[in-house]
C-alpha cells in the first residue's frame, strides 16, 4: 500500500514500492512531489516538481506559480486518494446511501437505447418530469438514460425495466 514519506527515512527498508502509486518495482528514484520527498517509479517520475522548475519557466502568463502549486498539490492528493480507495476497497464516501447494486444491477443495454427511450417518450407526448413522476423514478436517472450515460450515472435496472414496460420497447440486450 502506498505511504507518505517524511523525507527523513532513507533508502532502506521497504524501498521496493512507489510511495505515490504503490507499484512494486526495483527501479525507484527520489522525487519532490507537492513538497514531499518520495521514492517514485518511472511512471510517477513526471510529478517531480524539482525537474519541472529546472527545465525553465512553465508558469502561467498571469504569473500564478502559487495557483500551479495548489493545483499540483490537489492533483497529487486526488491521485493518492484514488490509490488508497482502490487498495482498501472503501467506497462508502461516494456510494449513494441505500443503493444495493446486487439487487438493482444495470443490465446490458441494446445499442441506441437512449434514442429509443427519447423517441418513445416524445411520441407519448410526455416530458421527462411527467414521465419521472409517472414511473416514480428520479428525473436525473431518466436524463442519464436519454443522454446515453446510464452506466456512468449508476442508473438501476429497475428504471430500465420500468421504461421497457411503460413504452413496450426493448432496451435490455439478452
Amino acid at each position: 500500500m502506498p505511504k507518505y514519506s517524511t523525507g527523513s527515512g532513507g533508502d532502506g527498508g521497504d524501498g521496493d514500492s512507489c510511495e505515490l502509486c504503490g507499484r512494486s518495482t526495483g527501479n525507484l528514484r527520489r522525487a519532490n512531489v507537492a513538497g514531499a520527498e518520495l521514492l517514485v517509479c518511472s511512471e510517477c517520475a513526471p510529478h517531480d516538481d524539482s525537474k519541472k522548475r529546472t527545465s525553465g519557466s512553465s508558469g502561467s502568463a498571469s504569473g500564478g506559480s502559487d495557483d500551479t502549486g495548489t493545483s499540483r498539490r490537489k492533483r497529487a492528493a486526488q491521485q493518492q486518494a484514488k490509490v488508497y480507495d482502490r487498495a482498501t476497497g472503501d467506497s462508502s464516501h461516494w456510494e449513494t446511501e441505500g443503493t444495493d447494486y446486487e439487487k438493482d444491477q444495470l443490465p446490458h443495454l441494446v445499442s441506441g437505447y437512449s434514442d429509443r427511450v427519447a423517441d418513445a417518450r416524445k411520441d407519448a407526448g410526455l416530458t421527462i418530469e411527467k414521465l419521472a413522476a409517472e414511473l416514480d423514478v428520479d428525473e436525473a436517472d431518466l436524463r442519464a438514460v436519454e443522454d446515453g450515460r446510464a452506466a456512468r450515472a449508476d442508473v438501476g435496472g429497475s428504471v430500465i425495466r420500468a421504461l421497457e414496460d411503460r413504452f413496450g420497447i426493448e432496451l435490455i440486450d439478452e
